[in-house]
């Protein structure tokens, strides 16, 4: 007799908490999780945070060490991986609620536990308990599920690969149906129609289109058919993917996120629906074939990407934001801000988010999710919107302020915002000249006297490199790569501050803070923008 083939899921291995040190670590009971390390105690209780960011205690209960340890014992057969996957699982199902934190905690955990029983296999004496213990958590978590956004895609998919997985298991057909047409109901809202996810954040786009890609690959692996709205609704998401990333193959961490690079989805993308487009940007422009346009609009996220040519790692790039907030709690306060690269490095960068977490004597989280903290102006000081400390955490207690794109083409965009924190309109106009530097022309309109503060945060690479000289009305700043020239009708104040930026979640590294400052009811702003090769 012919035994039955097991379901075919490949694991998908976080880059550094799936990683082979990652294992190592998790042998020994030592963890690292967004740059914190922490030993913990033989036994220890999963309920107890040593830290005082809750993310940590959240990625300790996510297992991505799991699927790390499977690997390892699959390249090694080194059974302290066995063990400890063994150990680890086993004193988290005998003493932690299924309802200790929120669902998509145990999204996460439930793909982890999965792709580590692919690599682990049956194991004697421990099969039964595990599954046992994947069917209480899976059906806890149904009945859970978080009613919208990435966190919903990301739980379904839990639920998915473990109807997949465990097809022997008597509500695992009835899941299957359940989570094919749950998770296309899902992606055709998560992503508005111009492909952009609604959450606004470039990053958690991305986690997303990897979550919805492990389910198609699943799917296509298992000869599972999938609802024509889950396919129209993906190549959606693989178009802002793809004209997204930076020339050198990274994203910027527009709203909530890091600034990594995935590449890797977009080729897996262009594979699975013969994407010419994506192939190419996927390939440094090795194979398929180079977009038309240079410039990318996405006019429901409100993100428009202008750039001097395709499959050129020293291309003039730049993204301007004019378009929502964003759903859920990761969108940034940062209309009409940009993010500028030239020559191989981003010159101008939106500063990332570095962290949830609120607590200690400067409140990181506001700072960052903050106006001043984008390219952008800030009018009184003041936020776009009312962002005010609400019961635990600062929140959103405003309108969003209201925008729109008033022109637009193949070299420029303009764009309008007004909030109703204060009278003041402000357009912006972003042109690419001559394929070689930025002209951005900023004008403010109020009937009441104002302080405007135009901000532009540079890299690391100028910190400490960077000087200027303001003779009034002109303001010449020269940092590396990088020359600006501002001006204006109107006096103007300038300096060179301390700021910060994250390339990712609790890491910040210090980098300067170009501030223009003028007063008057109406300003007008003209800035050059010009990069240079060498520095």
């Amino acid at each position: 007799m012919v035994a039955a083939a097991r379901p075919l899921i490949t694991p998908w291995l976080d880059p550094m908490l799936g990683s082979r040190a990652a294992a190592e670590d998790a042998v020994i009971c030592r963890f690292v999780f967004n740059s914190e390390c922490h030993a913990l105690p033989p036994g220890f209780d999963w309920t107890v945070n040593p830290s005082r960011d809750e993310e940590w205690l959240i990625l300790l209960h996510k297992f991505y060490y799991a699927g790390a340890l499977g690997s390892a014992f699959a390249e090694s057969g080194d059974v302290r991986y066995r063990d400890t996957w063994v150990r680890l699982a086993r004193s988290w199902m005998n003493s932690v609620p299924l309802d200790f934190l929120p669902a998509d905690v145990a999204g996460r955990r439930i793909q982890n536990w999965i792709f580590a029983h692919q690599y682990f296999g049956e194991i004697d004496g421990f099969h039964t308990e595990l599954v046992a213990s994947l069917q209480a958590q899976s059906q806890w978590l149904r009945a859970n599920l978080t009613p919208a956004r990435n966190h919903r895609t990301l739980e379904l998919l839990a639920l998915f690969l473990m109807a997949v997985a465990f097809p022997e298991l008597p509500e695992s057909a009835e899941l299957l149906d359940f989570t094919r047409h749950e998770l296309t109901a899902n992606l055709e809202t998560d992503f508005r129609p111009d492909g952009v996810h609604v959450e606004q954040s470039t990053d958690y786009h991305h986690i997303v289109l990897r979550n919805a890609l492990i389910a198609r690959r699943t799917a296509v692996d298992n000869g599972i058919g999938m609802p024509e709205g889950f396919d129209l609704a993906l190549r959606r998401a693989l178009r802002f993917a793809t004209h997204i990333h930076r020339p050198d193959g990274t994203i910027p961490s527009l709203s909530d996120g890091d600034s990594g690079g995935f590449l890797d989805l977009v080729a897996e993308g262009a594979e699975l629906f013969g994407d010419e487009e994506a192939r190419y940007v996927a390939s440094a422009g090795r194979k398929g074939r180079a977009p038309i346009s240079r410039l990318s609009a996405f006019p429901d996220g409100g993100y428009y990407v202008l750039r001097s040519g395709w499959g050129d790692r020293d291309a003039r790039w730049l993204v301007f934001d004019c378009g929502p907030l964003g759903e859920g709690n990761h969108g940034h306060l940062d209309l009409l801000s940009f993010e500028m690269y030239a020559y191989g490095r981003p010159l101008i960068v939106d500063p990332g988010r570095y962290t949830y977490d609120e607590s200690g004597d400067v409140n990181w989280r506001v700072r960052f999710r903050g106006t001043a903290f984008h390219n952008t102006v800030s009018v009184d000081g003041l936020q776009q919107t009312r962002y005010e400390f609400h019961k635990r955490k600062f929140k959103i207690r405003g309108p969003e302020p209201r925008y729109q794109v008033l022109d637009g083409g193949e070299d420029h965009v303009r764009g309008q915002a007004i909030s109703d924190m204060y009278d003041a309109v402000h357009e912006r106009e972003i042109r690419l000249i001559d394929g070689r530097w930025f002209q951005i022309t900023d004008t403010l309109t109020s009937p009441s006297e104002h302080t405007y503060d135009l901000y532009f945060h540079l890299s690391r690479d100028a910190n400490g490199r960077t000087w200027c000289r303001c003779d009034g009305r002109q303001i010449e700043v020269s940092s590396p790569n990088l020359k600006m020239v501002i001006a204006s009708s109107h006096s103007l104040e300038t300096s060179i501050e301390s700021g910060w930026i994250s390339p990712s979640y609790g890491i910040k590294h210090a980098s300067p803070v170009v501030r223009v400052r003028a007063r008057g009811r109406s300003v007008r702003f003209e800035t050059q923008l010009i990069p240079e090769k060498t520095s």
